[in-house]
């Protein structure tokens, strides 16, 4: 290949599975070369309980990548999420003395000031997304370069995360002989890869489900307004059937998998499944499908009952035109975009990657949409890395 092609590889190493995609940006579209999955070891509920075997996933889903794409990469964006992500608004302002033309030199240390928020020990900004700019007092500016202006004021969503588990997954990584261009908050890349830009304009809150954290991100005007993690994840759906159906929580993953759903009323009451011996004393038994969808969906409708209030508490319960966004493994329970339209009122659908060429229909899933996004991430940070150090950049500008 071309020495001048660019190779934009994302890894998104969750609690279940650990994903790789590796892409190749020519003539500024984004081509899948290879990806990679394999199955997760070493953490404990989103958390890294054994760095060396989370580092051995990382290194076989990336090998799994470059044997597809037939290269070698050395260098990932990487997503990271879970309990320990939180946003908080910030600002910083800054004062001219006299009125003057805005520069971009000013609007970084506006944007720098924004980003001194005070934080307990164990926390660092991992992503700072700019909202908006006052200029003399006056709010709504996106880009103030070249205003006259005496002060400017910048508003930012600053996503702050446990400074342990960063390390932890930047060791990791490195153990697997790669090196990190970038740490992204995983919803942020999933909407960069299942949303357009009109419609993070009209407003959009994106969902996603994974195994031990869901974590929600909301745009309105081209910027973040909210970012947050919930303690309900796709865990809880399991472990609500173990304890119903009194079987190993094992067991209730391949029930959930196999008869769940959470819109009981297309079931009908008569609807039976069996559910097969487990363990030594167990024998298989019937069980009502409807009770089994039944218990799922009142899961999902609390859910996004939190949701909902998170929404209320910046004010977008009413903003989000465009709907809402579920990707991760959650996404996957048949008749989850009904109970979310049904409790956020507003429609919903199911977040898949969009605008990557030769983009593979095994991968046309939920659970891949991140990966896809850190891939497409990463190709705008190694194109585009002078021009994003000059740029106010509002869908996402990365500062340390």
């Amino acid at each position: 290949m071309d020495n001048k092609s660019i190779f934009a590889t994302g890894l998104d190493a969750g609690s279940t599975h650990t994903r790789c995609v590796i892409g190749l940006l020519e003539d500024e579209r984004l081509r899948v070369l290879g990806y990679g999955s394999v199955p997760s070891r070493g953490w404990s509920r989103s958390r890294i309980a054994d760095q060396q075997a989370v580092s051995e996933c990382i290194l076989a889903a990336v090998e799994e990548a470059e044997a597809m794409a037939q290269t070698t990469v050395g260098t990932v964006v990487a997503g990271i999420g879970g309990l320990t992500a939180r946003g908080a608004n910030s600002r910083g302002r800054m004062e001219f003395g006299r009125p003057r033309e805005v520069e971009q030199r000013d609007i970084n240390r506006a944007m720098d000031r924004a980003m001194r928020l005070q934080m307990q020990e164990d926390r660092m900004v991992l992503q700072l997304l700019p909202q908006d700019f006052v200029v003399d007092d006056h709010p709504g500016f996106h880009d103030p370069r070249s205003m006259m202006a005496s002060a400017l004021e910048a508003n930012a969503l600053l996503v702050t995360i446990s400074t342990q588990e960063h390390t932890n997954l930047i060791g990791a990584i490195n153990r697997a002989h790669l090196a990190v261009d970038e740490t992204i908050y995983e919803p942020v890349a999933a909407c960069y890869a299942s949303v357009l830009p009109e419609d993070r304009r009209e407003g959009v809150a994106l969902i996603d489900i994974g195994t031990h954290s869901t974590e929600v991100i909301c745009y309105y005007g081209e910027s973040a307004q909210l970012a947050t993690s919930l303690r309900i994840c796709g865990d809880h759906f399991s472990r609500d059937l173990a304890h119903a159906l009194r079987i190993p929580y094992e067991a209730a993953m391949i029930v959930k998998h196999e008869f769940g759903g959470v819109f009981a009323s297309d079931i009908p009451a008569t609807s039976m499944v069996e559910i097969p011996a487990f363990g030594n004393h167990s024998e298989p038994r019937d069980a009502s499908r409807q009770f089994i969808n039944q218990i799922l969906e009142s899961r999902a409708a609390e859910l996004f009952g939190m949701v909902h209030e998170e929404l209320g508490r910046v004010g977008m319960q009413r903003a989000i035109s465009s709907g809402v966004v579920i990707t991760g493994g959650g996404a996957l329970l048949p008749g989850i975009c009904d109970v979310a339209e049904r409790v956020l009122e507003c429609p919903a659908r199911i977040g898949l990657t969009q605008g990557f060429l030769g983009w593979p229909d095994e991968l046309s899933d939920p659970a891949w949409t991140t990966a896809a996004g850190l891939s497409m991430y990463a190709a705008r940070l190694r194109s585009q890395v002078d021009l994003e150090r000059h740029s106010v950049g509002l869908l996402g500008r990365i500062l340390r």
